[in-house]
């Protein structure tokens, strides 16, 4: 099918369902020019990529990742660039063996009740669908939880994991991948005490002081926690809050950069809507304002949005976003 016939559709290329207010209009201005970008993008990768499946880390690679790496290539570069790759060529047959060993009967539980809340509005995910994805993501969810233990199942999870197996369209894949988010790229977010989740939300905190003061100081004013205006951008990694091109073209960045980006992604919706977010006036009028700044044009435009997260919230170096964990850190075990 050609991506034009998507722009009308009631469903989108991955299976989600338009809401009933999807703006067809403003959506078809901004993909007839996407296209274009991306017509260019599969041109270059298919010439960097070569046929062949390795890619080297270099400053090419890293700008061809923050401009958007193609669908058809996005799995694969995924899988090399996280080193779930490697990984899974290191253990041949390791998730197989995960799915037939003894299971944890808690904790098949916990993610039964989870399966039919994933995504309900994604056509893929139903028990009427065939192939119905709702199997391939119990298989990898109930893997990754005896594989990691420590961390089991938490929710949260099984939006990340679907969204995976809506990518790759493999299990497996999907289950490396997880693995490479959750055991490396995101320290510590799902296990039970959740302590790096907690730290990062007060990380993003502590960088808003230093890059949007007035933004900082309402929240202060009104008593609104970061967690309560944050935690699900950090626990979903998007999904749900920001269009699905939009999540993708995040996810490219974060497998190849690590954590940093959801900081930058954070700072500039931030950043964006400052005067709109100021306009506050009290506790709930907060909440409200940050369920609105995750909507509209400037989060669909894709391209543009990206080039922002990279432009507006200036410098953001590793360095700098590990240092205020470790105080944050002793803050957070500190409230405990």
């Amino acid at each position: 099918l050609r991506p034009e016939f998507f722009l009308f559709c009631r469903v989108d290329p991955y299976g989600f369902e338009r809401p009933e207010d999807f703006d067809y209009a403003s959506y078809e201005a901004f993909f007839s020019r996407y296209l274009v970008v991306l017509t260019r993008r599969a041109i270059k990768w298919s010439k960097l990529l070569k046929g062949n499946n390795s890619i080297q880390k270099s400053l090419k690679v890293k700008r061809y990742i923050r401009k958007g790496i193609p669908n058809e290539h996005r799995a694969l570069v995924w899988m090399i660039v996280s080193g779930a790759q490697t990984n899974m060529e290191q253990n041949p047959g390791y998730y197989h063996r995960l799915l037939e060993g003894e299971k944890n009967a808690k904790l098949l539980e916990a993610i039964k009740t989870d399966m039919n809340r994933t995504f309900p509005d994604n056509v893929k995910f139903r028990k009427t669908a065939d192939p119905c994805l709702q199997h391939a993501l119990y298989n990898v969810l109930v893997a990754y939880g005896h594989h990691n233990k420590a961390v089991g199942y938490c929710q949260g999870m099984n939006f990340i994991a679907g969204y995976l197996i809506l990518i790759t369209k493999n299990e497996e894949e999907s289950f490396w991948l997880l693995d490479a988010l959750i055991g490396r790229i995101l320290p510590d977010y799902y296990s039970p005490a959740m302590l790096g989740l907690k730290t990062d939300q007060e990380v993003l905190g502590e960088l808003v002081k230093m890059k949007v003061p007035a933004v900082a100081e309402l929240m202060e004013r009104h008593g609104v926690m970061w967690t309560l205006v944050v935690s699900r951008w950090f626990i979903c990694l998007f999904i749900d809050i920001l269009p699905v091109e939009t999540v993708l073209r995040i996810w490219d960045c974060l497998f190849y950069e690590g954590s940093k980006i959801i900081f930058r992604v954070a700072l500039t919706l931030i950043k964006q809507n400052q005067a709109f977010i100021l306009e506050a006036t009290n506790f709930p009028d907060i909440c409200d304002k940050f369920k609105q700044i995750t909507k509209g044009t400037f989060v669909t435009e894709c391209h543009s949005f990206m080039q922002k997260i990279f432009a507006d919230p200036g410098s953001l170096s590793m360095a700098t976003i590990n240092k205020l964990r470790e105080t944050c850190r002793e803050k957070v075990l500190s409230q405990g």
